[in-house]
């Protein structure tokens, strides 16, 4: 799972990641609005989290703003502001959830569990390509005798493949997507996690194959 915070209080945010890291979740973090805006245009989340009061454009604005653009990711807002009047219009123009300051940790996550929830009823749980299915919800990869448990990173990368198949996916999007723009990650670390995929889809005595494209990026294909 990958979220997109915004929170311009440098310590709140840095804490914050450091518990949706914990958490396995995969965490870009931005501190204005208008690089939320970017940002949220540009990627694809499974959960926003946006601060009311940030500089350059608040919440409330990149809100409208993702939601006039057709981004329907849930977007939970946080906001030092009780007042149901700020609820009323942060929900009319779009918002999924409110929690307000401060909060626990404990709280945020069951929200963001909650709304990943509810974004998975519209959603399918399983992919499947050729004899190998891919669940959503557990991490688990199997065919029909056998199955294992992805990691974290293993996961988004092949369930980026499998709803791409036959599609190019360059090493660079692989990288904006699961490590980020500001990731310190080296860009071969795509390589080595490609070859943990090949060997697991091989002990699965899988029918699909990742192939790469010189110079250009790898795809996910059915083995005639």
């Amino acid at each position: 799972m990958r979220i997109l915070l915004a929170e311009d209080e440098k310590e709140l945010s840095n804490a914050l990641v450091a518990i949706l890291k914990h958490n396995n979740y995969s965490v870009d973090a931005v501190y204005n609005g208008a690089d939320a805006l970017e940002y949220g245009l540009s990627q694809n989340y499974d959960v926003i989290i946006l601060d009311i009061m940030m500089p350059k454009m608040n919440g409330l604005e990149t809100l409208e703003n993702l939601r006039k653009k057709g981004i329907h990711t849930p977007i939970l807002m946080l906001t030092a502001k009780a007042e149901i009047e700020d609820r009323i219009v942060g929900l009319d123009a779009g918002a999924d959830d409110y929690l307000s300051k401060p909060f626990a940790m404990g709280e945020l996550l069951a929200r963001v569990r909650a709304m990943t929830r509810r974004k998975s009823e519209f959603t399918p749980n399983l992919i499947k390509i050729g004899n190998i299915s891919l669940n959503k919800e557990n991490y688990e990869l199997s065919n029909e005798k056998s199955s294992l448990r992805l990691g974290n990173k293993e996961f988004q990368m092949l369930e980026m493949l499998m709803s791409n198949p036959k599609c190019l996916i360059s090493t660079e999007q692989f990288m904006e997507r699961i490590w980020g723009y500001d990731a310190e990650a080296e860009i071969n670390v795509v390589w080595v996690y490609i070859s943990y995929l090949r060997k697991k889809l091989a002990s699965l005595n899988a029918n699909i194959k990742i192939k790469a494209g010189r110079g250009v990026g790898y795809k996910l294909e059915e083995i005639k």
